[in-house]
């Protein structure tokens, strides 16, 4: 069975993105171009421009369209960007990424799910893709100009931080007190702190539970 992709592109650009917030007009013409259905599962296609956390495998799924378009409006990338994605997935914001910025790395954990778009993410050409585990970042291509945690954790951990550019901005989807939340922070003079800007339904990265404090 055939699907309209380039239809149901326009689809979801009019009523997830310019509904909600997404007002970067960069961001929603890299959404309303990059392929979606090229980094989702064959099987799962015509389910690639959905409202939903669409399954990738192995417990792990796609963040919701309007989440991508938030967090990436607020990074504000440009042109001469050098970006970080944690938690790359199956490498769909990695590709909106390199539309938006001069080169991206791709971090991704499980080469299963990186593989569903690899193929997509290498004929664009700026796209470094790397395997690692997500918490550690990617210090090889350090500092980034940018970093999308791309995907909802309970914390930042500081090695990742610490790969950010003195004025570097990150954005992720961050639980606290069971809620999930988009926040976004700059790095100044070696400090760090993220503010929320919207409530959001966003997919769990593995790895980034919160430590459990010791009660005596």
């Amino acid at each position: 069975m055939s699907h309209d992709f380039e239809a149901m592109r326009f689809a979801m650009v009019e009523s997830q993105l310019r509904t909600t917030a997404v007002d970067d007009l960069r961001v929603v013409k890299a959404m309303g171009h990059i392929p979606r259905e090229a980094f989702v599962p064959a099987e799962k296609s015509a389910l690639a421009y959905a409202d939903m956390l669409l399954p990738l495998g192995e417990g792990r799924r796609m963040n919701l369209p309007m989440a991508t378009g938030r967090l990436l409006t607020e990074l504000a990338l440009t042109p001469d960007d050098h970006v970080l994605v944690v938690g790359a997935g199956s490498g769909y914001s990695a590709a909106l990424c390199a539309e938006l910025a001069k080169s991206v790395v791709a971090l991704e954990e499980n080469a299963e799910i990186a593989a569903i778009g690899a193929d997509a993410l290498r004929a664009l050409g700026n796209v470094e893709s790397a395997a690692g585990p997500l918490t550690e970042g990617w210090a090889a291509g350090a500092p980034y100009d940018a970093i999308l945690v791309d995907g909802a954790v309970e914390h930042l951990p500081g090695a990742i931080i610490d790969q950010l550019a003195d004025g570097g901005r990150l954005a992720a989807a961050l639980v606290e007190d069971g809620m999930i939340r988009l926040v976004y922070g700059r790095k100044q003079g070696g400090s760090f702190g993220a503010t929320a800007f919207a409530d959001a339904l966003a997919a769990g990265l593995p790895g980034f539970e919160q430590p459990k404090a010791f009660v005596f």
